[in-house]
Formats: structure tokens, C-alpha cells, sequence
């Protein structure tokens, strides 16, 4: 409908406001969370997700590695997706252990890895390492996907592996913007909604997904909070309501409640809703406190279950958004969704806010990834001033 329109106007009215409209942003906006989406991944039992997995293809239309996998050992991965969900993991946890353990098998020319051993284990790890090039990081969580594997679906203990080449590249500083580039970015975005995430990112150190998430239930006006649910690590925080965000947020949750009621009275008004709080709470995917805050324009149906609901933006609507932002505003430096959390870190220690305030904002769960900022701020404690400024001009 929006590329039929843009063609109306465009093409055979050729209408003077015709290139002022933001049509990339209304396309992305219609567009339907994929089945595999993060949002609605967890809804399909084991099976669904196998059998998605199965039927995945690469951009040639070639089975993806995931469809071979599956192919060559369907009840090895259907165990693993078990006991992922059965320990309450992430949906972006099980995408990555699966990947993983993808990885390792077709490493290993498909043998299946109940007939591989710890040398097998260590031989992937430094091949990462050596021939992929990875981060310390990468190399940790490939290790830590795979050792779940032996001790939850094998019942095999990989214990210690011994002595293995790790990764030895650099670990890089977070980007952070000055106030005055923050400033800059916000000044250029125009659309509404997009200002209004963008600002509350920066202003509540949010990430991406938690901003997208929103529901209206998380905002509470009366004591200028907002309640991040279920963020990395599986835990609830409390961020502070910017002040200069409360009444555009007041009108955004106006106009989801007119469109809700709206939907109602179409016949439809339902939402996501995580699996078993569904079960539990059966209306409550009809209750406006349930509805997300930042809505996409249009319901969609759910290719794997069939349910019809209006679901959140998409995020690369905000993503597209900021990087269009960044580069009209002449910022140099490479500006993400994530960079404005670094910078709302970083900000609040140069105003004085003691580490532990702000580990406690960002939701990290050890101190010693607070930290990071500081070196940021180079002030481990106190704000170290470069010797050359101290000498004496002649």
C-alpha cells in the first residue's frame, strides 16, 4: 500500500510535498516481525523452531548451515533447544548456542559430538582464534555454548580442557559523544516517535530492544520512573524519567490508547504476551496496560501460530533513524543505538554519580563492566590532568 501510494502521488499526481513524506520510514514501520524474531521466537514450542530451522535458506536459496545441522542430527538440536528454554535462557542465548554448536559440528565434518572429545573442543577453539580471528569474547562464548551442550543435552562433563591459544586482540573502548554531539544528533531527527526513543536511550541508558519493549504499564508518571523488565541477565531495573520526555511520552500513550480502542472495536487489540504469563493472565493480551508503547502501524498475523496481533516498531526503524541523524549532523565518530548508552554512562560519572549508581542503572550485574567508563573519563577515581598542561610557558 505505501509503495502504491508513493507511486500516486509521485509518479501521475506528482504532488510539490511528494518527497517530504518519510516513505522508507513508513515501510519499515508496516513491516512484520519475522518468524524467527526475538519478540515472538519463544512463542513456538521446540518443534516449530526445528522445523524453521530446517527450512531456513542462504540469500543464494541454498539450505543454511542451521538446515544441514538440523538435517544430520534433528534430536541432537531439538534436546538442545529443550534445555536452553528449560534454563530459561534468552532467545538471543539460544540463537548464539545454536549457531555455535553448528559451527563446532561442521567443523568437525558432521560427526556427531558425543563421539568427540575435549582435543576436539580445543582444536575449534584455536581455530577461532587463528585462522577466524575472533575477540576474547567471541572465543568465550563459543566455549561457554559448547560446554552447555556436553553437560545439559550430553550429560557429559567437559571439566578442563587444558592449555589453549586465546585470543589476544585488542579490547577496544566504548565511542562516547560529547553533550554537545548528543545535542547534535537529537536536533536532527525530525520524526516524532523516533525523537522521542532516541532521547529516552540517551536519557535512561536503555539499549535498543528495551526501548522497543516498552509497554505502558513500565511508565509511571507520578514518580518519574520507568521499569525495564526482563532485560539482559533476566533481571528488572528502575531508570529515572527524563523530565523533558514526560509529556511528549503522555501523548504517545494517548495515541496507542485511541488505536487500541480502535482495534477493539475491529475485533481485534491483542498483544504479546510471553508464553506462560499467558497462560496464567488469559485477557491480559487485550488490556491497554499490556499494549507497548511504541507501536507498529499496522496488525500482523504470525506465520507459526497464526495469532493476530499488533506488535512493537520494528528496531530498524530507530536504527536507520540514528545513523541518518549522525551523518546530517557531521558526527565523525561511529553513532549506534548503543553508543547513546555509553555516553549516558559516561555522563553521569563526570557528574559525580558514584559507580555503583550507575551500575545499578545500566543493569550490569558485575562492577567491573562499569568500569570501562571510567577509563572512558581516564579518572579512576579522580580526573587525571596530562602533565604537559602543568609546565610553565616561557
Amino acid at each position: 500500500h505505501i509503495v502504491a501510494l508513493k507511486i500516486l502521488f509521485n509518479d501521475f499526481l506528482d504532488v510539490e510535498w511528494v518527497n517530504s513524506v518519510q516513505w522508507d520510514d513508513w515501510m519499515i514501520r508496516t513491516k512484520n516481525l519475522s518468524d524467527n524474531h526475538e519478540t515472538i521466537a519463544m512463542d513456538h514450542d521446540p518443534d516449530q523452531t526445528l522445523d524453521l530451522l530446517r527450512h531456513n535458506k542462504t540469500s543464494q536459496n541454498e539450505q543454511s548451515l542451521h538446515a544441514v545441522i538440523v538435517e544430520n542430527h534433528p534430536q541432537l538440536i531439538s534436546q538442545l533447544i529443550c534445555a536452553i528454554r528449560n534454563n530459561y535462557y534468552s532467545i538471543r542465548t539460544e540463537k548464539s548456542y545454536l549457531q555455535w554448536v553448528a559451527r563446532y559440528i561442521a567443523f568437525h565434518d558432521m560427526q556427531n559430538p558425543a563421539n568427540l572429545d575435549k582435543v576436539a573442543v580445543v582444536q575449534f577453539l584455536e581455530y577461532l582464534v587463528l585462522k577466524r580471528n575472533v575477540s576474547a569474547s567471541t572465543q568465550k562464548q563459543a566455549l561457554s555454548a559448547i560446554s552447555f551442550l556436553y553437560k545439559q543435552v550430553l550429560k557429559s562433563e567437559l571439566g578442563d580442557i587444558g592449555v589453549f591459544a586465546k585470543s589476544t586482540r585488542i579490547k577496544r573502548l566504548p565511542v562516547v559523544l560529547s553533550r554537545s554531539e548528543v545535542n547534535r544528533l537529537l536536533n536532527q531527527i525530525q520524526h516524532p516517535t523516533a525523537s522521542l526513543m532516541v532521547n529516552l536511550l540517551y536519557g535512561c541508558g536503555m539499549r535498543l530492544m528495551e526501548c522497543v519493549r516498552l509497554r505502558i504499564q513500565d511508565l509511571d508518571f507520578d514518580y518519574h520512573q520507568i521499569m525495564i523488565r526482563n532485560a539482559k541477565g533476566k533481571k528488572d531495573r528502575v531508570v529515572p524519567m527524563p523530565q523533558r520526555s514526560r509529556q511528549t511520552l503522555k501523548q504517545q500513550v494517548n495515541h496507542v490508547q485511541i488505536q487500541h480502542d480502535a482495534d477493539l472495536a475491529d475485533g481485534f487489540g491483542s498483544v504479546y504476551i510471553p508464553p506462560a504469563l499467558s497462560r496464567k493472565l488469559r485477557n491480559a493480551h487485550k488490556e491497554f496496560k499490556w499494549q507497548y508503547v511504541f507501536t507498529a502501524s499496522q496488525i500482523s498475523q504470525d506465520k507459526v501460530s497464526g495469532v493476530i496481533r499488533r506488535h512493537h516498531i520494528h528496531e530498524t526503524s530507530l536504527q536507520k533513524h540514528i545513523k541518518k541523524a549522525s551523518v546530517a549532523a557531521g558526527l565523525t565518530k561511529r553513532v549506534t543505538s548503543h553508543t547513546l548508552r555509553h555516553s549516558f554512562a559516561t555522563h553521569l560519572l563526570e557528574d559525580g554519580y558514584d559507580i555503583r549508581t550507575v551500575q545499578e542503572l545500566l543493569g550490569h550485574a558485575d562492577v567491573s563492566t562499569t568500569m570501562i567508563y571510567t577509563h572512558v573519563l581516564n579518572q579512576p577515581g579522580v580526573s587525571v590532568r596530562s602533565p604537559l598542561d602543568r609546565l610553565q610557558s616561557d
